[in-house]
């Protein structure tokens, strides 16, 4: 027993040694390339001009974005391949196992890998969320005089729903699927979600109105459906006191925003170390500055960034995307059932 006891004393301090070396060895060559190009990833969302403040400060890599969703990340490396002007994407987590599909990532796991969950990374690593968004509701307490609290209050209310373009923008595609999860749904079977829109629509309590902050500032939202980060930045830059920002209680998604590496980076090692220092707990933190909540849930966020975000209980009946592939093909078939089992109630 002895013996076996100082063999793995042995095996942890060689693993502690080799990766020591290891993240050595990867910041040497990062800083050689002296440079990391991202996609996806710009300054405003989720603070990550801090995190790309921090790489230049602390290891002298030059940084540019270009924005763009997704689908277009996937579509640009694969496009450019061996001409690659990008290093690193940020994509929705439905779309991570897409690019490793296409073959256009490549593979590495951070030193933070094991306090990862399972759910949020792909098992040899080609992505990984670095943080999470919930499907959340805002209200604008001056014209909203009950704030609801779960999906199945919106049914009885008197003010009117926005929900975004469904069928085309990934925030409102997501917003049907939490409402499924809530009352009785799932990845394959979106109708109790459907109905719920649908008697809205009946009701005529149906927003078209563009969810985003200037028509939130100006009072033509009374009540939205987006992710939790989004709403509390909204509310914050607005009027912390004048909208409530909650979880839905009967249920809700979480889902969120996975990293990419280039298959065919310019840069690869400035990208892994990107990957690295965004899911250690001082990029973990700078995620949390922007409202989003970090994957890894053993990072000790400061006073001040806690109180940015919701209480955890508020998070209690929110779960993932456990069927991909399957939610996938429901995203295709959402904007006809949307147009005829709930637009169409809109046009009488």
């Amino acid at each position: 027993m002895k013996n076996l006891f100082s063999a793995s004393l042995l095996t942890l301090a060689l693993t502690a040694t080799t990766q020591a070396a290891d993240l050595s060895e990867l910041e040497s060559k990062a800083r050689a390339e002296g440079k990391v190009y991202s996609v996806g990833m710009p300054d405003s969302w989720a603070n990550w001009k801090d995190t790309w403040q921090d790489l230049e400060t602390r290891y002298g890599l030059e940084h540019q974005d270009t924005d763009m969703s997704s689908a277009q990340e996937i579509a640009k490396f694969a496009a450019e391949k061996d001409n690659a002007t990008a290093d690193i994407g940020d994509v929705g987590a439905a779309f991570g196992p897409i690019a490793a599909q296409q073959g256009v990532t490549q593979a590495y796991k951070p030193s933070t890998w094991n306090d990862i969950p399972d759910w949020a990374k792909d098992k040899d690593g080609h992505w990984m969320l670095g943080y999470t968004g919930t499907i959340a509701f805002i209200v604008n307490n001056e014209l909203v005089s009950k704030a609801p609290t779960s999906w199945a209050e919106l049914r009885d209310g008197d003010y009117r729903v926005a929900v975004g373009d469904v069928g085309v923008a990934a925030q409102a595609n997501s917003a049907i699927l939490a409402a499924a999860f809530a009352l009785g749904g799932d990845e394959s079977n979106l109708t109790p979600a459907l109905a719920l829109f649908a008697d809205l629509a009946k009701q005529g309590r149906l927003s078209p109105v563009d969810i985003n902050i200037a028509n939130l500032e100006k009072g033509e939202i009374e009540m939205a459906i987006l992710w939790d980060f989004n709403a509390l930045n909204y509310r914050d830059r607005i009027d912390r006191d004048r909208f409530t920002v909650v979880i839905p209680s009967d249920g809700s998604l979480i889902s969120g925003y996975a990293t990419i590496i280039n298959k065919y980076a310019k840069h690869p090692n400035a990208a892994k170390l990107a990957r690295e220092y965004i899911l250690s707990d001082a990029g973990q933190i700078n995620l949390a500055r922007g409202y989003a909540r970090p994957i890894r849930s053993n990072v000790t966020l400061p006073d001040d960034v806690q109180a940015k975000l919701l209480p955890d209980e508020m998070y209690a009946k929110a779960h993932p995307i456990e069927d991909f592939e399957t939610w996938e093909q429901s995203t295709k078939r959402l904007p006809r059932q949307w147009q005829s089992q709930v637009q169409i109630h809109q046009q009488r």
